[in-house]
């Protein structure tokens, strides 16, 4: 582990941290204070994603929406109309519009197999964004002085990694170069979550194992053709068994590659000294429950 005692974190010159948790936990929170005391690199692999890799793709979404309209199609084809993703570290809707919901076209669902496709494709510029991560941290240090580094990872992390393989080529190349910190969502947080994605169901990331086996058991259940599916339905239906995987698959990655805080915890945390101090409590415990 980079920082393997409470002192080695504390008088460490360099700081470097990947934030690791559920949506709505607190890791873009954390990332945007320490970015505004001035010294940290704010590091956002969905803005990566949405942005470097999967940027064209949106846009050509946008475009192709547009070309539906008659008006809009002139304007596209003289070149007189530009349309382009707003996407923000605080404004993801461009990427997840993008990836999408399966089911009933007239209820703004796709087609299963696109849909899967999205995914895969989603998943691979989720790996690239994080094995980009450890230049970003060099480059940011070198070229605009930046001591210290946040990385703020995406959500679904925990199911393109595998956390129990040493050699897990993202989880490798991220613990080397910084220190990953899980927020451990509780019991409150995952139904304020949970209730919070009933009212706006927004599109998530699958493994192609889970999703294939999640689509099977709802058509089966429900008796609905693959173009009948209510698509807020479906992803209602998955969202509570995503979570519940989920979190077996992040405690992993933290009791393997880096340490758990609580998310009680991050909610107290106001400026840098204090996640510095947590994260130092937090290696101390670790210690104390290794010996």
């Amino acid at each position: 582990m980079l920082y393997d005692t409470p002192d080695a974190w504390l008088s460490a010159p360099q700081r470097s941290i990947a934030l690791i948790g559920m949506s709505g936990v607190g890791k873009t929170r954390l990332s945007s204070i320490l970015r505004e005391e001035g010294e940290w690199f704010h590091y956002s692999v969905d803005y990566r994603i949405g942005t470097r890799y999967l940027g064209e793709r949106i846009t050509d979404e946008f475009k192709r929406e547009a070309m539906k309209s008659p008006a809009l199609r002139e304007l596209l084809r003289s070149d007189s109309l530009s349309i382009r993703s707003k996407l923000s570290f605080h404004n993801l809707t461009p990427l997840s519009t993008w990836l999408g919901k399966p089911g009933d076209p007239a209820r703004g669902g796709m087609d299963f197999d696109e849909y899967v496709r999205r995914q895969r494709l989603h998943r691979e510029a989720e790996i690239a964004s994080m094995l980009d991560a450890r230049a970003f941290g060099e480059r940011a240090r070198e070229l605009y002085g930046y001591p210290h580094f946040a990385c703020d990872t995406s959500g679904s992390i925990c199911e393109v990694v595998d956390p129990d393989n040493p050699r897990d080529p993202v989880l490798s190349a991220l613990s080397r170069a910084m220190l990953p910190v899980y927020i451990r969502e509780g019991d409150e947080h995952i139904a304020a979550l949970t209730a919070r994605f009933d009212r706006a169901p927004k599109p998530m990331y699958y493994r192609d194992d889970q999703l294939l086996a999640f689509w099977a058991a709802y058509l089966e259940e429900t008796g609905c053709a693959p173009d009948e599916v209510d698509p807020d339905a479906f992803i209602r239906w998955g969202f509570a068994r995503l979570i519940a995987g989920r979190r077996p698959r992040y405690q992993a990655i933290a009791d393997r590659w880096g340490l758990t805080v609580e998310a009680d915890e991050v909610a107290a945390v106001e400026t840098e000294a204090d996640l510095v101090a947590l994260i130092a409590r937090a290696l101390d415990r670790r210690d104390v429950s290794t010996m």
